[in-house]
């Protein structure tokens, strides 16, 4: 067995039985009208309990927040009783499951706007796509967001308060904790860059500036749920969608100080999982490491053996596996008796049933075992 995956370790007020933590993913199959979370995501995440944590896919924190069809909310009642479902299953499992909470920012459609806009730091065009399904056919597909309109500092405030009823609502659906999503061009990174911030105000100019709309969301989701609950996820060196930044790495971790200050739980490294994924040095990590005291959680292309290996050295906590949980819900046993990993099916990776979401079949079910 694999001693560094398998090693328990207290997050939080968490004791997580292993290192291996599901990744957040968009799946886009929640009930319509509302996206709703149903009984069919309370299965599929049921599924992965056995991880040492679930973080959910991406849920917005208000219409204003959402970016792509299909995506869950937690800000209506409706949306927080439907995710009561899932946390009941994973609970009922033996698992525990953190909501991603998140506010795309510029990386949204018109359709999902009454004026069209989404909203953002500044009206910089991200150049970046979503996907959006056409109420006329049903059919989805990845569509041009438009420039967005910059946010008045009072909008700004509004939308900090957003993400704290988020994680209010998300506490009374069940959840164990929350991820406040600040990574992959979204708001919070919009915030966080040149390239997407332009703002001469309090969120703008000078790094402590742009920090600050990071610092005050953590701080109040920290207030709200208990920064023992609170965790963040921030991508460094992913530069797509309009994002290339050359002070992003003092950036994020003057961040990180600022996230030790508050005291929150972890810090979730979104480390992209392309072929040619930029490379996150050692240093950093190591710089990363004396700047947060807090436990470190990695995500992007891992192996088992390059979890193993990250795991070792010291530089990280917890390793999250995406698309391997996918096809392999049985994942962490997968990897502790060396089995065979299923491949999974990338045309059924956004909305549609079951199929390719919930039907994947644990080891034992390939055998006919069960």
């Amino acid at each position: 067995m694999t001693a560094k995956l398998f090693s328990t370790l207290k997050l939080g007020g968490l004791n997580l039985p292993n290192r291996i933590a599901v990744a957040p993913m968009t799946r886009a199959r929640t009930t319509q009208p509302g996206d709703i979370p149903n009984e069919m995501m309370a299965a599929y995440y049921a599924q992965r309990a056995s991880a040492g944590l679930i973080v959910t896919e991406a849920t917005q924190i208000s219409v204003q927040g959402k970016g792509y069809s299909f995506t869950p909310g937690i800000f209506t009642k409706d949306q927080i009783e439907g995710w009561k479902l899932v946390t009941h299953a994973v609970h009922s499992a033996g698992g525990r499951i953190f909501l991603q909470l998140w506010h795309v920012g510029r990386m949204s459609h018109e359709s999902f706007h009454p004026d069209g806009k989404p909203v953002a730091p500044s009206a910089l065009s991200p150049y970046a796509q979503v996907w959006v399904v056409d109420p006329e056919t049903g059919d989805g597909g990845m569509v041009d967001c438009p420039v967005p309109r910059a946010l008045s500092a009072e909008e700004i405030k509004d939308i900090v308060k957003d993400f704290r009823n988020g994680a209010k609502n998300a506490i009374e659906a069940g959840f164990d904790g929350v991820e406040i999503h600040g990574a992959n061009g979204y708001l919070i990174d919009q915030f966080l860059r040149r390239s997407s911030n332009r703002r001469t105000d309090e969120f703008g100019g000078s790094q402590e500036n742009r920090i600050r709309f990071l610092r005050d969301v953590a701080q109040a989701v920290a207030d709200e749920v208990g920064a023992e609950r609170t965790g963040i996820r921030l991508s460094p060196y992913i530069t797509q969608r309009n994002m290339a930044d050359d002070e992003i790495i003092e950036v994020i971790l003057k961040a990180a100080r600022t996230l030790e200050e508050i005291g929150t739980a972890y810090i979730h490294l979104s480390e992209a999982d392309w072929e040619d994924a930029p490379i996150v040095p050692d240093q950093f990590r190591r710089d990363l490491r004396a700047a947060y005291t807090g436990s470190i959680v990695v995500a992007g292309k891992y192996t088992k053996q390059r979890g193993e290996k990250i795991l070792a050295s010291g530089l990280a906590d917890i390793v999250a596996y995406g698309r391997p949980f996918i096809a392999n819900p049985d994942l962490p046993r997968r990897f502790a008796e060396d089995l065979p990993l299923a491949d999974f099916e990338p045309s059924t990776l956004f909305g549609g049933m079951h199929k390719g979401y919930s039907d994947y079949r644990s080891y034992d079910q390939e055998l006919g075992l069960v």
